[in-house]
This record gives structure tokens, sequence and C-alpha cells, in this order.
């Protein structure tokens, strides 16, 4: 358990705002940390690396992809630890409900593939790389960060840690297109340095792509054809993962930040913010060095069934935040 001293009390306290959030009330409402919602989990394990992904089920169950042998957490919408299931090394997350149940889109960059896994652990599908793509001339050049899929069923995937590029497929994983591919640093528009992050964008009449842009420090919306339409906002602290939820965007930013952009796109919030650059991003930051409510490396993140902010940590002990709504 950390001891607060008064100055990390005081810290604490000062991360706690005002922010208008519309999707969840149509007066203002506080944002702050909760300490300690996720305790310690059976036997005194760590959490581990948790390099990868937050989702969250109609329940209200955390879903936490970590690089131990457990694979994937779960958590109550308690901060209890349930049980764990499915592979190691799963990156990004995203949680489908369809017909026969809730579904977890997976990608397992160290694999050359990506998931769709029941959330009852059970794997539904692997993919490869693209051959009919012509880019790629061998498996190992396919390194997927992020997969998500469209209400149709239409499936995108960022080869964030490979071509960097995204591939579009139909709803029976038949080979589209790609767009994208690598750009310079920062990437010009239309390109991209690291296409790492992906989410659905259902605020419109059609649904859209968010797209982290990594190392160019830029969050994008990209119709589903595969044309930039706008960018959200540029001068991140590498843009990791994005999650939307009514008119709201929440990036967990990898240099140890998280930002909230409104309905309109403008920065309605930053919470967790970091000022010691040298913990930013930080794999092997000791837990004696962390304050609570101040983010690390935040690397995965999805709004909870009451609206609040679960963040996943790229952290070799592995850490979780939860940001409460009210």
């Amino acid at each position: 358990m950390i001891c607060f001293s008064r100055k990390r009390f005081i810290t604490l306290i000062s991360i706690c705002m005002i922010v208008p959030l519309m999707g969840f009330s149509a007066r203002e409402i506080k944002v702050s940390n909760i300490p300690n919602h996720f305790p310690a989990q059976p036997d005194n394990q760590l959490i581990g690396p948790a390099h990868g992904g937050a989702a969250v089920d109609r329940a209200g169950n955390v879903y936490v992809s970590t690089d131990t042998p457990r694979g994937i957490l779960v958590f109550g919408s308690d901060g209890k630890y349930l049980r764990c299931f499915g592979p190691t090394l799963i990156h990004g997350l995203y949680l489908k409900r369809e017909r026969d149940g809730e579904y977890l889109y997976a990608a397992r960059p160290s694999f050359h593939e990506v998931l769709k896994i029941k959330t009852d652990g059970s794997t539904a599908w692997t993919m490869g790389y693209p051959v009919a793509s012509g880019i790629y001339t061998k498996a190992e050049e396919f390194n997927p960060t992020n997969m998500v899929a469209l209400p149709d069923g239409t499936i995108f995937v960022a080869d964030g840690y490979g071509k960097n590029y995204i591939h579009k497929y139909d709803r029976d994983r038949k080979y589209i297109k790609s767009f994208g591919g690598q750009g310079s640093s920062p990437a010009e528009d239309g390109k991209f340095n690291r296409c790492h992050g992906l989410a659905v964008d259902l605020r419109g009449e059609v649904p859209m792509l968010i797209v982290c842009n990594r190392e160019s420090g830029r969050v994008e919306q990209w119709d589903t054809d595969g044309n930039l339409v706008k960018i959200l906002q540029r001068n991140l602290r590498m843009p990791a993962a994005v999650n939307v939820k009514g008119d709201y965007i929440a990036i967990a930013e990898l240099q140890g930040r998280v930002t909230i952009l409104g309905k309109d796109n403008s920065i309605t919030a930053q919470i967790g913010d970091n000022p010691t650059e040298s913990q930013r991003a930080n794999y092997g930051l000791e837990p004696a060095q962390w304050t609570e409510g101040i983010c690390n490396s935040p690397h995965g993140i999805a709004f909870d069934k009451a609206g609040n902010i679960v963040v996943s940590e790229w952290s070799k002990f592995g850490r979780l935040h939860l940001f409460s709504i009210k």
C-alpha cells in the first residue's frame, strides 16, 4: 500500500477538476482518481506488463490484456479480480456485442496475427497478414497493434508495428483494401508513423475510424473508405489508445497523460498528467516512485459502464487506474 506525503496528497487533490461531459449529464461533473480500485491479485500476483488494451462488457466487467501467462485478466465492475483466459502477448482490445454474445477483437503482433475471442475464452478465429494486399513478402513483416469492427461487421486492422497500413476486410474476412502506409516523422497528412490505436466513432451520421498516429503525436478521424477526414488533435504525447463513449473521446498518451475530447473534438480535460518527464513511458519505473492518480505510461483505455475511465499502463509491474466521473 502506498503511503502519501502531504505533497502527494495535494497532488492527488489537484488532479480533480470540473469538466462538462454532456454525454453523461447536462450539469458540470467532477473527474477524479479513485485510489486502489483494483486490489491485490490472488496470491499477491502482480498484474504484470499490461502492454495491451482495456475493454468493458455489457455487465461492466473490465478486460485487461497482459504479457504474462495469465493472458487477459477480468475484473468485476467493483474492481475485484474474477478470472483470466486467452493467449498472452495480446496488444489492442476492442469489445463488440454480436447476436451470439460479446467478442474481443485483439491484435497479437509477436505472432503476426489478429484474433476474435469470445468473452468465455474460446477463440472464434485467427487471421494472419493480408496476402492479397501485395504489401508483404512474409508473415514476419506484419505486426498488428489493433483491430476493430463496425456494427455491420466490417473489420479494420492497424499494422502499427509493421508496414503502417490499415487493412479493411468485410464481415467474412475477405480483404478489401489497405490505406495509409509509412510516412516521415512526423508523418505527412494521410500517412502514419505508428498507427497504434483504433476506435469506432459513431457520433456522426455514418461510422468513422479514430486513429492514434502515435509517433506523429496526432489523433485522426478517417472515413471507412480510407480517406483522412480531419486531424482531431496534434502535439499529443504519443497517443497509444483511444475509446469513444457518447460524444466524448478518451485518449491514453503513453508519455504520462490522459486527454478527453468533447463533442467538437476540442480538449475538454487532461487528467493524470505526470510533470516528471523521466517517469513518462518508463517501463521499469518502480512502484515506490509512483504517485497515486498520476499516470506514467498509459497504453490501454476504456470507458466503463458508468462512464468512468479505466487506464492500463505499459509497466513491468502492471498498473491500472480508475478515474471517476460524477
